[in-house]
């Protein structure tokens, strides 16, 4: 009987001292612990560049942020990893096009639901899908190359770094909107896309400012336009496709900070706040503009919207196309 009692009040107080322990966390300011960011997608590219960024300023106030690359499944993964991870603050997500706006309307069996699952913490990142031609192409300007693909019918393709990707689903509005024919080659990653446009076996293709900018001093592809609001400060001589005469012609990849659905309000400001002064701070605003990123920031209800009208745009040209993953 006596070992019975013992038990029982041993329980007791390991059952106060397990709740108490549980009060103090909770009343500690976030962040109390280290913060995870999860990367979809492989080390190097934008997404890991900017996590990375974000945990390197972090740490310099004292906080441990650790940045883990999932991939696999377009991005979809890590995303579910994020969705299904406890809605406390501390798994992060860096999110992009492809897993938020463009992978709902191609998956029809998508492990997560990208409207309901995550919280938009912050915009960080974007740069324009810019249209460039192999030399060859007689062509300077969109309209010239609408004119010139509909003399030679059949006779062009256009390269893209993979199915449901920016530059695709760029080249297949500026194909729906011109009625144009012109064959989709699709490649494992943009460096091999932009490998073959410049040797000519593609002639056309929707790349990113920071992938061209190379090929395009070198001279071995030209620039036509740049598809954004106003022209990207590191090509400042590319008009927008607006100014070319084709409004309506806008995307690019872009990548922001979400969390669970349900992350607490004050957790989500928190990370906003320290991002927005994380971005704008000289050094690492200026480096990463000079790579043709654009930095929109802004609130948690911009990057929303941002989202919602990005998930419309590209769910009407997919469902034009006819568009399905192979």
């Amino acid at each position: 009987m006596q070992s019975i009692i013992r038990y029982v009040r041993f329980g007791g107080a390991a059952l106060v001292a397990a709740v108490a322990w549980s009060v103090t966390a909770a009343a500690q300011p976030y962040p109390s612990q280290p913060i995870k960011i999860i990367v979809s997608l492989a080390p190097g590219g934008v997404a890991d560049i900017v996590a990375r960024a974000f945990a390197a300023k972090l740490s310099e106030s004292g906080k441990t942020v650790v940045v883990e690359n999932r991939t696999g499944a377009g991005g979809a993964i890590g995303a579910d990893a994020v969705a299904k991870s406890a809605p406390d603050g501390y798994t992060l997500y860096m999110g992009f096009h492809a897993t938020q706006s463009i992978l709902p309307h191609l998956m029809t069996k998508l492990p997560y639901d990208a409207a309901k699952d995550f919280a938009p913490i912050v915009f960080i990142a974007t740069s324009p899908n810019i249209l460039i031609v192999h030399p060859s192409v007689a062509a300077k300007s969109p309209k010239e190359l609408v004119e010139y693909i509909k003399a030679n019918p059949g006779k062009l393709s256009y390269g893209t770094p993979g199915i449901g990707s920016s530059g695709h689903l760029a080249g297949e509005q500026f194909k729906q909107m011109n009625n144009l024919e012109i064959a989709h080659v699709h490649y494992r990653g943009a460096a091999p896309a932009l490998q073959d446009l410049v040797a000519g076996h593609v002639q056309v293709m929707f790349d990113i400012v920071p992938l061209t900018k190379e090929q395009l001093e070198a001279g071995r592809v030209r620039a036509l336009a740049v598809t954004a609001a106003k022209r990207e400060p590191a090509v400042p001589n590319v008009p927008t496709m607006a100014e070319s005469g084709m409004p309506g012609i806008e995307g690019g990849p872009w990548f922001g900070l979400f969390a669970p659905a349900g992350t607490p309000r004050a957790a989500i400001d928190w990370v906003n706040a320290e991002a927005l002064k994380a971005f704008s701070s000289p050094d690492l605003k200026a480096r990463l503009e000079g790579q043709g990123l654009t930095l929109p920031l802004g609130s948690p209800e911009d990057f929303g919207r941002h989202v919602e009208a990005e998930t419309k745009r590209w769910g009407e040209v997919i469902r034009k196309g006819n568009i399905k993953m192979e």
